[in-house]
């Protein structure tokens, strides 16, 4: 179905296109400036480090659903192999084959087109068969070294979990940034925790799956009104689905990444850090989840770690 003017209304109010240049790629990541980071680091104080990554497994959280988005298959090449002759040092090595966002990873800016368009007004056909995204692929992100905010929506709900069908609404961003104690301000990197991830950390990656909580479609405004350099949470979806608007798939996704150029990351393990964060009593991090920096791609794995 064609998109609604309830979401045409909305991309116009986030719309950043042209905010950085005509030939801007990076986004909202141009909002991670040199005062941001500095600002970033001076939030360490126990120096406690949380990976925030899902293992690379065969068995991981990809069930099929999303077609050649696979699990990664890895292969050994070279078992102890002596490449220099006879009793010379022996090497293993190993491959492996997956789709760039199976596991914990962002989302670039070639993933999403809408209405033949990509972020800062690039033709969707920019993205080629042969060649990936030639222009908004994901090794332009700028590195991603700033402060993180835990903004923990099930905890601010007195849950482990949020129920299936709970779209994540700016009230509840709004609930959870009082319960961080902080306000969510300019370069930041937003990570919205649901608890959904549980689901697959228990063994069910079909309820991990479907259905979801997520962000709803009220959300990208509250992140745009901030300045928020990107957004991750620890749902295989991201936003809720089944979608709030009946046959209105990934809205969400098309405002984040086309109307304002800005990263969001899907499976992030936020579990263990909502724990430290709670016994710190803080929710602020220094963030280091840099993109890796595949040539083309329309989104790449990551391993995030926060520093408390």
């Amino acid at each position: 179905m064609p998109l609604p003017r309830e979401f045409h209304d909305i991309a116009n109010r986030v719309n950043n296109w042209g905010r950085w240049g005509a030939g801007d790629e990076t986004g909202t990541l141009n909002l991670i400036t040199p005062d941001v980071v500095r600002a970033a680091a001076a939030t360490v104080r126990s120096g406690l480090r949380v990976p925030l990554a899902l293992p690379l497994r065969q068995d991981g959280v990809q069930t099929g659903a999303i077609p050649g988005r696979v699990n990664p298959l890895h292969t050994m090449v070279a078992v102890n192999q002596e490449i220099f002759g006879p009793g010379t040092v022996a090497t293993s090595d190993d491959t492996v084959t997956m789709g760039l966002q199976a596991a914990t990873h962002w989302d670039g800016l070639g993933h999403v087109s809408h209405s033949g368009r990509l972020y800062n007004n690039r033709p969707a056909g920019s993205v080629t068969a042969h060649r990936g995204a030639t222009a908004l692929g994901i090794e332009k992100a700028a590195p991603i070294v700033s402060r993180g905010v835990l903004l923990d929506v099930a905890r601010a709900h007195g849950r482990d979990r949020l129920a299936d069908d709970h779209a994540v609404t700016p009230e509840d961003l709004a609930a959870a940034e009082e319960l961080a104690g902080t306000a969510v301000r300019s370069g930041d990197v937003v990570l919205v925790r649901t608890g959904q991830l549980r689901h697959y950390l228990a063994g069910d990656r079909e309820a991990y799956a479907f259905p979801s909580p997520g962000l709803s479609l009220r959300t990208p405004e509250w992140f745009h009104a901030r300045d928020v350099a990107a957004v991750a949470n620890d749902t295989l979806t991201f936003e809720i689905f089944p979608p709030e608007i009946e046959n209105l798939w990934m809205p969400v996704h098309a405002l984040h990444l086309v109307e304002m150029g800005m990263l969001q990351g899907q499976n992030w393990n936020l579990e263990e850090l909502s724990a430290a964060c709670a016994a710190e009593g803080r929710y602020t991090f220094l963030l280091s989840a840099t993109a890796e920096p595949f040539v083309g791609g329309c989104g790449a794995p990551v391993a995030p770690v926060a520093v408390l």
